[in-house]
Protein backbone atom coordinates (compact mmCIF):
# COMPACT_ATOMS: atom_id res chain seq x y z
CA UNK A 1 0.00 0.00 0.00
CA UNK A 2 1.58 3.44 -0.80
CA UNK A 3 2.56 5.79 2.05
CA UNK A 4 1.59 9.71 2.66
CA UNK A 5 3.44 12.10 4.39
CA UNK A 6 1.45 15.34 4.91
CA UNK A 7 2.38 18.03 5.74
CA UNK A 8 0.44 20.98 7.38
CA UNK A 9 1.29 24.42 5.99
CA UNK A 10 -0.35 27.83 6.44
CA UNK A 11 0.04 30.40 3.91
CA UNK A 12 3.12 32.73 5.41
CA UNK A 13 1.63 36.06 6.57
CA UNK A 14 2.77 38.37 8.91
CA UNK A 15 0.11 37.73 11.94
CA UNK A 16 -0.93 34.64 10.60
CA UNK A 17 1.71 32.06 11.02
CA UNK A 18 4.48 31.35 13.86
CA UNK A 19 2.54 34.13 16.10
CA UNK A 20 4.20 32.86 19.60
CA UNK A 21 7.77 33.22 17.23
CA UNK A 22 6.64 36.64 15.93
CA UNK A 23 5.95 38.36 19.20
CA UNK A 24 9.98 37.12 19.81
CA UNK A 25 11.50 38.28 16.72
CA UNK A 26 8.58 40.70 14.90
CA UNK A 27 5.62 39.28 12.69
CA UNK A 28 7.57 39.93 9.34
CA UNK A 29 10.67 38.02 10.59
CA UNK A 30 8.60 34.52 11.88
CA UNK A 31 6.65 34.80 8.49
CA UNK A 32 9.66 34.47 6.71
CA UNK A 33 11.63 32.03 8.72
CA UNK A 34 8.48 29.71 8.14
CA UNK A 35 8.26 30.47 4.70
CA UNK A 36 12.21 29.49 4.11
CA UNK A 37 11.83 26.99 6.49
CA UNK A 38 8.73 24.79 4.99
CA UNK A 39 11.16 25.43 1.61
CA UNK A 40 13.51 23.81 2.97
CA UNK A 41 11.98 21.07 4.55
CA UNK A 42 9.75 19.67 1.63
CA UNK A 43 12.58 19.82 -0.44
CA UNK A 44 14.25 17.73 2.01
CA UNK A 45 11.53 15.38 2.72
CA UNK A 46 10.92 14.32 -1.22
CA UNK A 47 11.39 10.75 -1.38
CA UNK A 48 10.24 7.74 -3.63
CA UNK A 49 9.80 6.15 -0.84
CA UNK A 50 5.85 8.21 -0.14
CA UNK A 51 4.02 10.63 -1.42
CA UNK A 52 3.93 14.31 0.05
CA UNK A 53 0.71 16.25 0.11
CA UNK A 54 -0.22 19.71 1.72
CA UNK A 55 -2.16 20.42 4.09
CA UNK A 56 -3.31 24.14 3.41
CA UNK A 57 -4.33 26.89 5.11
CA UNK A 58 -6.42 28.88 4.52
CA UNK A 59 -8.45 26.73 2.77
CA UNK A 60 -9.09 28.70 -0.30
CA UNK A 61 -6.13 30.55 -0.68
CA UNK A 62 -3.58 27.53 0.51
CA UNK A 63 -5.55 24.94 -2.72
CA UNK A 64 -4.14 28.35 -5.38
CA UNK A 65 -1.28 29.34 -3.47
CA UNK A 66 2.40 29.96 -5.47
CA UNK A 67 4.25 29.62 -2.48
CA UNK A 68 3.95 25.84 -2.47
CA UNK A 69 5.34 23.57 -5.01
CA UNK A 70 2.60 23.40 -7.95
CA UNK A 71 3.49 19.49 -8.45
CA UNK A 72 2.51 18.22 -4.57
CA UNK A 73 -0.97 17.65 -4.34
CA UNK A 74 -2.78 19.64 -1.40
CA UNK A 75 -5.97 19.05 0.63
CA UNK A 76 -7.43 22.37 2.87
CA UNK A 77 -7.12 21.33 6.50
CA UNK A 78 -10.90 22.51 7.33
CA UNK A 79 -12.26 24.22 10.62
CA UNK A 80 -11.63 22.94 13.78
CA UNK A 81 -9.52 22.95 16.33
CA UNK A 82 -5.72 21.15 15.48
CA UNK A 83 -6.94 18.01 16.64
CA UNK A 84 -10.05 18.46 13.91
CA UNK A 85 -7.62 19.05 11.20
CA UNK A 86 -5.06 16.80 11.80
CA UNK A 87 -7.89 13.76 12.19
CA UNK A 88 -9.26 15.01 8.88
CA UNK A 89 -6.02 14.60 7.09
CA UNK A 90 -5.08 11.39 8.45
CA UNK A 91 -9.10 9.73 7.83
CA UNK A 92 -9.23 11.63 4.10
CA UNK A 93 -5.77 9.96 2.77
CA UNK A 94 -5.34 6.48 0.91
CA UNK A 95 -5.68 3.71 2.90
CA UNK A 96 -1.97 2.48 3.89
CA UNK A 97 0.61 3.87 6.35
CA UNK A 98 0.48 7.52 6.61
CA UNK A 99 2.51 10.30 8.65
CA UNK A 100 1.48 13.86 9.51
CA UNK A 101 3.98 16.49 10.22
CA UNK A 102 4.03 20.10 10.88
CA UNK A 103 6.28 22.42 8.94
CA UNK A 104 8.07 24.08 11.89
CA UNK A 105 10.49 21.01 12.33
CA UNK A 106 14.03 22.09 11.14
CA UNK A 107 15.49 19.19 12.51
CA UNK A 108 13.96 16.53 10.79
CA UNK A 109 15.05 13.90 7.48
CA UNK A 110 14.12 11.19 5.33
CA UNK A 111 15.18 8.70 8.03
CA UNK A 112 13.25 9.97 10.94
CA UNK A 113 10.06 9.70 8.30
CA UNK A 114 11.25 6.33 6.83
CA UNK A 115 11.71 5.05 10.78
CA UNK A 116 8.36 5.62 11.44
CA UNK A 117 6.86 4.41 8.48
CA UNK A 118 9.26 1.33 9.28
CA UNK A 119 7.61 1.51 13.15
CA UNK A 120 3.96 1.28 11.42
CA UNK A 121 4.80 -2.17 10.17
CA UNK A 122 4.51 -2.97 14.02
CA UNK A 123 2.56 -0.50 15.59
CA UNK A 124 -0.72 0.85 15.00
CA UNK A 125 0.35 4.90 15.48
CA UNK A 126 3.53 6.37 15.95
CA UNK A 127 4.49 9.60 17.85
CA UNK A 128 7.48 11.64 17.66
CA UNK A 129 7.71 13.16 20.89
CA UNK A 130 9.22 17.37 21.27
CA UNK A 131 10.85 18.61 24.60
CA UNK A 132 8.21 20.65 25.09
CA UNK A 133 5.42 17.33 25.68
CA UNK A 134 3.56 17.70 22.50
CA UNK A 135 4.87 16.00 19.22
CA UNK A 136 6.10 16.47 15.86
CA UNK A 137 4.80 13.89 14.20
CA UNK A 138 1.90 11.47 14.36
CA UNK A 139 1.49 8.13 11.80
CA UNK A 140 -1.21 5.65 11.66
CA UNK A 141 -1.85 2.59 9.91
CA UNK A 142 -4.78 3.45 7.58
CA UNK A 143 -5.98 -0.20 7.22
CA UNK A 144 -8.71 0.16 9.77
CA UNK A 145 -10.76 3.21 11.13
CA UNK A 146 -9.02 5.25 13.62
CA UNK A 147 -10.09 5.28 17.10
CA UNK A 148 -13.36 7.68 17.16
CA UNK A 149 -11.94 9.77 19.99
CA UNK A 150 -8.37 10.24 18.69
CA UNK A 151 -7.16 14.31 19.22
CA UNK A 152 -10.37 14.62 21.86
CA UNK A 153 -10.46 16.97 25.22
CA UNK A 154 -5.89 17.18 23.95
CA UNK A 155 -4.64 20.20 25.62
CA UNK A 156 -2.81 21.62 22.74
CA UNK A 157 0.37 24.19 22.99
CA UNK A 158 0.78 22.82 26.74
CA UNK A 159 2.88 20.06 28.20
CA UNK A 160 0.25 17.68 27.97
CA UNK A 161 -0.36 17.66 24.57
CA UNK A 162 0.98 14.20 23.81
CA UNK A 163 -0.02 12.48 27.33
CA UNK A 164 -3.71 13.53 26.52
CA UNK A 165 -3.09 12.16 22.91
CA UNK A 166 -2.02 8.55 23.73
CA UNK A 167 -5.07 8.90 26.10
CA UNK A 168 -7.33 8.44 23.44
CA UNK A 169 -5.71 5.42 21.79
CA UNK A 170 -6.12 3.29 24.74
CA UNK A 171 -5.22 -0.39 24.11
CA UNK A 172 -3.27 0.98 20.84
CA UNK A 173 -0.03 -0.66 19.55
CA UNK A 174 2.22 3.03 19.87
CA UNK A 175 5.59 3.17 18.67
CA UNK A 176 7.96 6.70 19.88
CA UNK A 177 10.26 7.57 17.82
CA UNK A 178 13.26 10.43 18.88
CA UNK A 179 13.21 13.12 20.08
CA UNK A 180 12.76 16.98 18.02
CA UNK A 181 11.90 20.04 18.49
CA UNK A 182 9.73 22.49 16.77
CA UNK A 183 9.98 25.97 16.36
CA UNK A 184 7.20 27.99 18.56
CA UNK A 185 10.18 30.50 20.17
CA UNK A 186 13.31 31.92 20.20
CA UNK A 187 14.33 29.94 22.47
CA UNK A 188 13.70 26.91 20.38
CA UNK A 189 15.03 28.67 17.38
CA UNK A 190 18.23 29.43 19.23
CA UNK A 191 18.10 25.64 20.33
Amino acid sequence: MPRTLVIMVKEPHPGRVKTRLGRDIGMVSAAWWFRHQTRSLIRRLRDPRWQIVLAVSPDAEGLNSRVWPADLPRAAQGRGDLGDRMGRMLRGMPKGPVCLIGADIPGISRAHIASAFGALGRSQMVFGPAPDGGYWLVGAQRYAALPAGLFRNVRWSTEHALADTLATVPGARVSLMDHLRDVDTVADLKA
